[in-house]
């Protein structure tokens, strides 16, 4: 999810019960390697291991060099991108396009995994894809056995095609025929949002894991619900608005020192209004925060309008809708 999973959220997630957690999509054009952005995303100062970087393209030996330049910089996981549907990525054939060019996708995982184990044979090579191109060309089955069959060490798929965005339903038939068909480990994505959804999907496909993305956003507590659930059959206690706070707090001052002033400022919005999405009064809240410019200023405001929220209610699950 660029623009969302880098380095401060990956940790706020890991902290809160997450095992695993990918990187922003770096580009394999070697054009923008040393550009700001590439190298925020490639910055993994203190980040607790395993560090899985995402790669995304369509140049076989071009995609390989970028595998090859993020491991210098720190990956201990390289996963390959074929699962975006977003137009900026497809228009240049990269993504879930690649998904319509079955003998392009075996050449690009083929020359990655091969170049890698030349000088990092430790270093797992993972393929994130969707169902299909579209529904009426589901190909995902015969994309896992390529990915098997090409040294890939596990497949992750979202239960969509790329023609359906993130619109309907996930179906987890497709994943569960995977599944069975390949022995590589399977992980499940797509509305995965509560514990009962993740051990539903879990008996569903019979995969080996299940990963979050959207369900995330404004509730990294997600992934501790999901593990106790999951080990105890039972549910953890809603975060207190005190906790809430206090998870806020650290995330912001850790995107703040990530980013900079300007850029943090600007960015955090997004996750603020993630976090106040549903509250007491969190419309105008989310309204005042674009008016804010200064850091400090922002988190202040945050910290006393969660003061505020207090006065009414001790838990998330009491706060009155927008």
């Amino acid at each position: 999810m660029a623009g969302v999973t880098d380095r401060p959220f990956r940790q706020l997630c890991k902290r809160l019960g997450a095992s695993y957690a990918v990187s922003e999509m770096i580009a394999s054009n070697a054009l923008l390697w040393n550009s700001e952005k590439t190298l925020r995303r490639a910055n993994h100062d203190g980040e607790v291991e395993p560090i899985a970087v995402q790669i995304a393209g369509a140049d076989p030996e071009m995609m390989a060099d970028a595998a090859l330049l993020n491991i210098d910089r720190g990956a201990q996981i390289i996963d390959i991108n074929m699962g975006c549907p977003a137009k900026k990525v497809c228009h240049i054939a990269a993504g879930s396009a690649l998904l319509q060019n079955e003998p392009l996708v075996a050449k690009i995982l083929k020359t990655i995994v091969q170049r890698c184990q030349v000088n990092h044979a430790d270093v797992p090579i993972t393929l994130k894809i969707r169902t299909g191109w579209d529904r009426d060309h589901k190909n995902a089955l015969t994309i896992a056995r390529i990915a098997q069959d090409s040294g890939i060490a596990m497949l992750t798929i979202h239960g969509r095609t790329k023609a359906d965005l993130y619109h309907g339903e996930a179906e987890y038939e497709t994943i569960a025929a995977v599944k069975a068909a390949i022995q590589i480990p399977v992980v499940a994505n797509g509305d995965i949002n509560s514990p009962e959804k993740a051990k539903y999907v879990l008996a569903k496909t019979g995969v080996d894991a299940v990963m979050i993305g959207r369900a995330a956003q404004g509730r990294p507590w997600i992934f501790r619900e999901i593990d106790y659930y999951l080990k105890t059959g039972n549910y953890l206690p809603p975060p207190s608005v005190a906790e809430i706070s206090s998870i806020m707090r650290e995330h912001l001052l850790e995107h703040y020192q990530f980013y900079g002033e300007y850029i943090g400022l600007r960015s955090a919005r997004k996750h603020i209004g993630w976090y106040c999405k549903g509250m007491r009064n969190s419309h105008t809240f989310r309204q005042h925060m674009n008016t804010i410019e200064s850091c400090e200023e922002q988190l202040q405001a945050v910290e006393d309008y969660f003061i505020q929220l207090s006065q009414f209610c001790e838990h998330i699950e009491y706060l009155e809708a927008a």
